[in-house]
């Protein structure tokens, strides 16, 4: 893809603020020790560094070329985990598989047949078998609460040998070689631990799966002891805003809580117990008092799929360039205090707010106009008639120093109070027009406007609509040589406010048409957005769900659009292409062709640029549909 380069800046929902490691705590061998032990434990866990295996083998591609790895386990010399790097031959199918790699040799094995889909790999107590939790052959169906998987196992030298033991369930965890723990959403609502024993020719033994937790709390993401005594879970709790981790007693079937007793206004995820089960481990934010990086950059490289593309994560979102490509403008929280529009050196190493105090969304760079941003300020995502405007920001850029923090701005608004919801704009290439999206017909489509006067300059109007329909058509982007608008509608599934394809037309209203991705079905789950122009006008780049889902969506925080990558694809369809595979949201790109100039040249892969912003935060938000309201 050699016509494909430059820099693609965009946002990680959420992502850039986790600040997750591993922690450790000593698990005492006997009940009873375990509550002396929390009663008095005020001491804090150890630390211990995970560093990934990067196996190369031939031939391409490889597990080293993967934007998504997960679920490692270490067992005889063998490394077990997921891989995304092999795509599958239909959209809205997930890429994640699970593989083998050993370490003396980086000989790598794919175990997950071609054409199926494996999640959350577990390998049994001597080595010798391996669990899964298995999509199988089908495509995505749009699952994300509790994914459609069923227990599969199978021998690790025989992995063609696939034995579902189990018809609903996720993130297996062995006791020994014959009990497999497993969480799946119980019949009373309740996410709940269940297990069931195989004989050794993998025949479920007894009558089936047994509930091992009870009713009234959440438990997912089981981890079982090495003798089956015992299983790590992370609940969730009636009352408790907060992921925390404990271990369950199976004799006993007496909780007792782990983290909440060290950490207990933090989120904990995915316990795992040493191989003697003599410490138990998990994941969590790492804390402000803590050693490591505190601090969240403004830009920070990540890898690219494709030479000569440059990706930069945006601690913000809707990013967008100045022509020149020295400066980034963008928004922050979409709320008055910490909101509003910001501007960022393209390097990284500075940050200035322009507008504060008020709810701003969305920003467009003046191509011709260094000094002028236009943005949307109002509601969020609100009904049609809602009043939103289109915003006209002017400032000195001559202003910007190192030693401030804010630059005073003009704001001119260019939209009409009674005119209704107004957002999204983007600016004509000759910094004449805006394109925007507007609720004022009652249906959210698209206008164009002067991008000095607005709606109207006393003597007369200066608003033109572009697309008509009962629809949503909305985020509009104008392509750098002018020819073409492209936005996101549901104009082909009208009736479905949530199904969104990719649609470009011409700025005098003709041409519209769709822009069909080769191999592409129509589905009812399709969600398309943040369409982008390349810097040549060739390319588009977007955000889209057609990758499905990477990792099992519970053992996750929340996100507002599960599973959304960036994908690159020509005007035509073709050349369809994932840049971004990852567990969580990625969004709002901006395409510049600034990769060869020294600014933005200066970050490597790696490295994250000087400049650094607020504090790592903890506090994130569980997943909203994990209700204890049952």
């Amino acid at each position: 893809m050699e016509d494909v380069n430059g820099t693609i800046v965009f946002t990680t929902v959420d992502r850039p603020f986790y600040g997750f490691d591993i922690f450790s705590v000593e698990v005492p061998p006997t009940l009873d020790a375990i509550n002396k032990w929390t009663e008095k434990s005020n001491r804090r866990p150890r630390v211990y560094l995970n560093r990934p295996v990067r196996p190369d083998p031939e031939p391409l591609p490889t597990p080293s070329e993967a934007l998504f790895t997960d679920r490692p386990t270490v067992k005889d010399g063998q490394l077990y985990y997921v891989s995304t790097h092999e795509p599958p031959e239909q959209l809205f199918k997930s890429w994640s598989a699970v593989y083998s790699t050993r370490l003396d040799s980086g000989e790598t094995t794919r175990l997950t047949p071609v054409g199926e889909v494996d999640f959350s790999p577990a390998v049994s107590r001597s080595g010798k078998l391996v669990a899964v939790a298995s999509y199988g052959s089908r495509p995505w169906s749009g699952d994300f609460h509790e994914l459609s998987t069923e227990i599969v196992v199978f021998p690790a030298s025989d992995p063609g040998r696939r034995v579902s033991v189990c018809g609903r369930g996720g993130w297996p965890s062995w006791a020994g070689d014959s009990t497999i723990f497993f969480h799946r959403v119980a019949d009373d609502g309740w996410w709940s631990v269940f297990c069931l024993d195989l004989t050794e020719d993998l025949v479920v033994s007894g009558d089936g799966p047994l509930r091992i937790t009870p009713p009234g709390l959440h438990a997912f993401t089981p981890a079982a002891s090495h003798d089956g005594r015992r299983i790590a879970v992370a609940t969730r709790r009636p009352g408790s805003e907060f992921r925390q981790i404990e271990i369950f007693d199976i004799e006993t079937e007496a909780f007792v809580e782990v983290t909440k007793l060290i950490n207990p206004k933090f989120n904990h995820y995915n316990p795992f117990f040493s191989p003697q089960s003599g410490h138990i481990g998990y994941h969590r934010f790492r804390g402000e008092s803590a050693t490591g990086d505190l601090k969240v950059p403004y830009l920070e490289p990540v890898k690219s799929p494709i030479a000569g593309l440059r990706m930069l994560r945006l601690n913000g979102s809707f990013p967008s360039f100045t022509r020149d490509g020295d400066l980034i403008s963008c928004n922050h929280d979409f709320d008055p205090i910490n909101g509003g529009v910001y501007v960022i050196r393209s390097d990284g190493s500075k940050r200035w707010r322009l507008l504060k105090n008020r709810i701003a969304f969305y920003t467009s760079y003046s191509p011709t106009e260094r000094g002028v941003i236009y943005t949307s300020v109002g509601p969020v995502f609100e009904a049609p008639k809602t009043t939103v405007q289109i915003a006209r920001i002017t400032f000195d850029p001559t202003a910007l120093k190192d030693d401030q923090e804010e630059v005073q701005a003009e704001v001119k608004i260019l939209t009409s109070e009674s005119s209704g919801n107004n957002a999204f704009p983007c600016c004509s290439p000759d910094g004449k027009w805006l394109v925007f999206r507007s609720g004022r017909s009652g249906h959210k489509n698209l206008y164009i406007i002067d991008a000095v006067n607005g709606e109207s300059d006393g003597g007369g109007s200066r608003i033109r609509r572009l697309t008509y329909g009962e629809c949503i058509d909305t985020m509009p982007n104008w392509s750098p040589d002018g020819s073409l608008i492209g936005f996101s509608s549901n104009r082909h599934n009208p009736a479905n406010p949530n199904i969104f394809g990719i649609y470009v037309i011409s700025p005098d209203g003709t041409g519209l048409r769709r822009v069909h991705l080769a191999g592409q079905e129509e589905a009812d789950l399709e969600r398309i957005n943040h369409v982008c122009f390349s810097p040549d006008s060739k390319w588009l780049v977007f955000t889209a769900n057609l990758g499905s889902v990477s990792a099992e969506p519970v053992s996750l925080p929340n996100h507002f659009q599960p599973y959304g990558d960036l994908f690159v694809v020509r005007l035509d369809g073709t050349g369809l292409r994932r840049i971004t595979c990852n567990a969580y949201e990625n969004g709002t790109p901006t395409w510049h062709s600034v990769i060869g100039e020294p600014d933005i040249g200066s970050l490597s892969l790696g490295d994250v640029a000087h400049g650094v912003g607020e504090k790592l935060r903890g506090q994130f938000q569980e997943p909203l549909w994990i209700t204890c309201d049952i």
